[in-house]
This record gives C-alpha cells, sequence and structure tokens, in this order.
C-alpha cells in the first residue's frame, strides 16, 4: 500500500524566507494563492497585461505583477495556466527568467509528461495535484478540512523537491485530508483516462443517451430527465461516501437487481475495449497531440462539438426543472474558461 502523508509529516518553514508566485488565477491559481497567503506564505501573481483576473486578484491582496516579472521574483513558480497554453507562455515568459535554483510547480502533468514544455535540468519540477476542483479545495480550507492531494517529483536537484511538495501540500491543505506520492505519467495519463471515459464523456454520453431512448420511447422529458439525470447525483454521493457495495445496500432490492443482471449487458466487453483504445490513445501520446492541434487550429471541432451539447434537449428541460429546485445552488457557467 502507498504511503498517506498527512501535517506531522510536512514542514511549513520549508516555504519561509520564499517568494512563491502563481501563475494565472482560475479554479486551481486562486485556491492554491488564498490558502498559501492564509498558511503565512509571501504570494505574488503573475498575469498577462490586461489579463481579466487582475482586479480580481488584487481584490483579494495580492500583488499582481507580469508573468516574466514574477518568475523572475519568485523561488517556487506555480504555472496555473491551461495546459493549452503553457507551452506558449513558457516560452516567452518563464523560460527567459528561470535561473538555476528555482523551482517549477504544475497542478497536473500535461506539458511535462507529452514535453510540450522542456525545463533545464538545473530547476526542480514538482506536482501538487489535489483531487478537486479549485472552489472545492479553498471550501475545505476555510472549513478546517482539505483535500486529498497528489504529489510528484520529475526532478530533483536540489534534493529538497519533496519537502516542498510536501510544504505546499500541507499550505493549500492537503496533508490534513492526505497526500499520495505518484509520478507525472501516471498522474497525467489515469487522470485524462479518467476524464474521457468515465467522469465526463462517459457519464455524459451515457445520461445523453439513456434520456434520448426514453424520449423517444414516448416517455415525457421531465421523467427521462429525473431518471437519468437528477438521481444520478444521489447514486454517486452514495458511492463516494462508502462505495460500490454500501451504495447497494442504501437502494432498493428492484434496483440492486437490475443494476448487477443489467448493467454489465449495458457497459459490456466491448465498451471495455473501446476504453483500452482511448487509454493507449492517451499513452502514445495521439490524444495530447490532437489537442495541441485543435488549440492551434482555434478550436474550431472543439467549439462546435460544445455547442451541439448545449443544444440537447436534455439541456432545456433540466433548465426548467431545475428551477423548481429552491434548494439546488443555480450556477451559471455558460463561456465560462479556465482564468489566466
Amino acid at each position: 500500500m502507498v504511503k498517506v502523508y498527512s501535517d506531522k509529516d510536512a514542514d511549513l518553514k520549508v516555504l519561509q524566507g520564499k517568494t512563491l508566485a502563481v501563475l494565472g488565477f482560475g479554479s486551481q491559481g486562486h485556491a492554491h494563492a488564498l490558502n498559501l497567503k492564509e498558511s503565512g506564505c509571501t504570494v505574488i501573481i503573475g498575469l498577462y497585461e490586461g489579463s481579466k483576473s487582475i482586479a480580481v486578484a488584487r481584490e483579494q491582496g495580492f500583488e499582481v505583477v507580469t508573468t516574466a516579472e514574477a518568475v523572475r521574483r519568485a523561488d517556487i513558480i506555480m504555472v496555473a495556466i491551461p495546459d493549452t497554453k503553457q507551452a506558449a507562455v513558457y516560452a516567452s515568459d518563464i523560460a527567459p527568467n528561470l535561473t538555476k535554483g528555482k523551482s517549477l510547480l504544475f497542478s497536473h502533468g500535461f506539458s511535462i509528461h507529452f514535453k510540450t514544455v522542456l525545463p533545464p535540468k538545473n530547476v526542480d519540477i514538482i506536482m501538487v495535484a489535489p483531487k478537486g476542483p479549485g472552489h472545492i479545495v479553498r471550501r475545505q480550507f476555510l472549513e478546517g478540512k482539505g483535500v486529498p492531494s497528489l504529489i510528484a517529483i520529475y526532478q530533483n536537484p536540489s534534493k529538497q523537491a519533496k519537502k516542498v511538495a510536501l510544504a505546499w501540500a500541507k499550505g493549500i491543505g492537503g496533508t490534513r485530508a492526505g497526500v499520495i506520492e505518484t509520478t507525472f505519467k501516471e498522474e497525467t495519463e489515469t487522470d485524462l483516462f479518467g476524464e474521457q471515459t468515465v467522469l465526463c464523456g462517459g457519464a455524459c454520453a451515457l445520461v445523453q443517451a439513456g434520456f434520448e431512448v426514453l424520449v423517444e420511447a414516448g416517455y415525457s422529458p421531465e421523467m427521462a430527465y429525473f431518471e437519468c439525470l437528477h438521481e444520478l447525483k444521489l447514486i454517486v454521493d452514495l458511492m463516494n461516501e462508502s462505495g460500490i457495495a454500501g451504495m447497494r445496500f442504501s437502494i432498493s432490492e428492484t434496483a440492486k437487481w437490475g443494476d448487477v443482471s443489467v448493467g454489465p449487458k449495458i457497459i459490456d466487453a466491448s465498451v471495455k475495449k473501446r476504453m483500452k483504445i482511448a487509454l493507449k490513445n492517451v499513452q502514445s501520446g495521439k490524444f495530447a497531440r490532437d489537442w495541441v492541434a485543435e488549440y492551434k487550429g482555434g478550436y474550431k471541432r472543439y467549439n462546435a462539438l460544445l455547442k451541439k451539447g448545449e443544444q440537447h434537449p436534455i439541456e432545456k428541460t433540466g433548465a426548467r426543472l431545475r428551477s423548481l429546485m429552491p434548494w439546488m445552488k443555480k450556477r451559471a457557467i455558460k463561456g465560462a474558461q479556465a482564468a489566466y
């Protein structure tokens, strides 16, 4: 079993006397910066001129400088910039100011693992990856809790990289919940696979397909929405709290029988076979190359697919039904992008 690091294994003194720079002030960037500042660390924010996040960061009490200036001044630099933009920012602002002894820190291994960023050998390359979105990292920290996190070391010329990673994880609250050490390769490939086949791609496609089957069979969109999307959260919450077996303990005998007898016929060997192909595309770098090409081409197919998804009938039905649920927190997220 892997070792789980906790508060006692990390020392915030490792970060004392150092300047920490967070490049970007989006989901992860703002959470790391705020949590570290409130843990007693010296944090500055690096943003490009004209960034909409400048005013937001200043309102939170941060000194905001250009990306290049932040790299020059900082000892440890977190690259909290969207994966597709990291290579260009690295070439223009980070590399020219990255001197021996500094540390680059990432919350996802994409750019390092797929070599869209090629750092010099004389800097530490570290990952601290909370297993949750930034707003949850922030909320849990404010509640005196934390989000389980991963750390990884890609380069360690200083021989202090792991201590820095653990200290950073402690500063954002990760060691309150538990920290596990992994590698850039393992984190990147499993993260992409999970997003594509289960958490986002798989779940969204399954929900939409179930909705379509019921509506095409003559059932009301409202009933289809409740059965294929609304109640999904209740089931996932049960699995999250006590595992799949625990979820099954909490549902009816009829639901359990449908689960174990029909589920494997839907998600069958052919689905698993296609999952393996998706994993191979991640491992070989094909997905990364395609994604970088999509970005360089102006996101044409990406935007078209997103627009198609927004126009799916389940969205209109869901918006109307959610308006009938005053207890549910509503979030306007259309058009939202990772901030930098």
